[in-house]
């Protein structure tokens, strides 16, 4: 007799479409900076790259208006910017029938510099100028600036510099608290100590009031937590005190003189009866 179970083929198929998503988002994570090509590989450009990974495959959209001219841009971090493949920052001409797209910077072509709350981007590789910069090809400047404040902040059009011969760039600015350096704590450890005595001493005082005045029912001094240990606690440290700062000696009779240390022996009473007439 054979038992038949409907439902296995498709909980097989679920079961492997869950597996590859979860290797697959793992390996998405891993790599999110890899796919840019350094012009100069070095490690510590992609030490920064990594301090950024939180802002990769996210697309970062501005607006701008040149006259009647409307452009749109899209820049992503080591990813396809708009779905392009390989554009790390495209321009899209809103006045054109289909919406031109142009790519400005591929990440095929990236440069990096790090500073302590800042680093620049560099896409280069992008479309060809028709007419200007002597028809070299499109650079992207991305400005990322720390704002603990934000964690994906809002893509801004700088300028776009292509009144030159060569070396023309568009320029952007991003804040995110992605680039910003971490908070170093300003107390010592004597100052955590401190606080911590403090705090252990807070409690300690207001619990045991409260137990004493609630629970035990005392009033008065007795309402200090562990009052009578308190208590022979500084009748003992008046006496080490005593002990340890007195430089007079205490078996020294007392400076005065006069008053003898020791009792005075009773002289037997002299009686004069027999002196009286009978």
């Amino acid at each position: 007799m054979q038992l038949s179970y409907p439902c296995r083929g498709p909980l097989l198929v679920w079961t492997l479409v869950v597996q590859l998503f979860l290797q697959g988002s793992g390996t998405y994570a891993n790599d999110a900076t890899n796919n840019c090509k350094l012009v100069f590989e070095s490690e510590s450009e992609r030490k920064v790259l990594q301090q950024i990974e939180t802002l990769a495959h996210k697309n970062f959209t501005a607006e701008t208006q040149i006259g009647e001219d409307k452009y749109s841009y899209v820049f992503q971090l080591c990813g396809d910017a708009g779905g392009i493949p390989g554009a790390g920052v495209i321009q899209v001409d809103n006045q054109k029938t289909g919406a031109k797209i142009t790519v400005i910077g591929s990440y095929n072509a990236t440069e990096v510099i790090g500073g302590s709350d800042y680093v620049w981007l560099v896409y280069g590789n992008g479309e060809k100028y028709d007419t200007h910069c002597s028809k070299e090809q499109r650079k992207a400047f991305v400005m990322i600036f720390c704002n603990r404040n934000l964690d994906l902040g809002q893509l801004e059009v700088v300028q776009e510099n292509r009144e030159r011969e060569q070396n023309c760039y568009y320029q952007f600015k991003l804040e995110s608290s992605a680039v910003c350096p971490p908070l170093e704590s300003k107390l010592s450890a004597g100052s955590i100590i401190l606080i911590i005595g403090f705090c252990v001493l807070a409690v300690y005082l207001i619990g045991g009031f409260l137990y004493q005045r609630l629970i035990v029912g005392a009033k008065g001094m007795d309402q200090f937590p562990n009052h009578a240990f308190w208590v022979e606690v500084g009748n003992l440290s008046a006496d080490g005190c005593d002990f340890v700062c007195r430089s007079r000696d205490r078996e020294e009779p007392p400076t005065y003189r006069g008053v003898a240390t020791e009792p005075l022996e009773e002289e037997p009473e002299e009686r004069d009866d027999h002196l009286l007439p009978m």
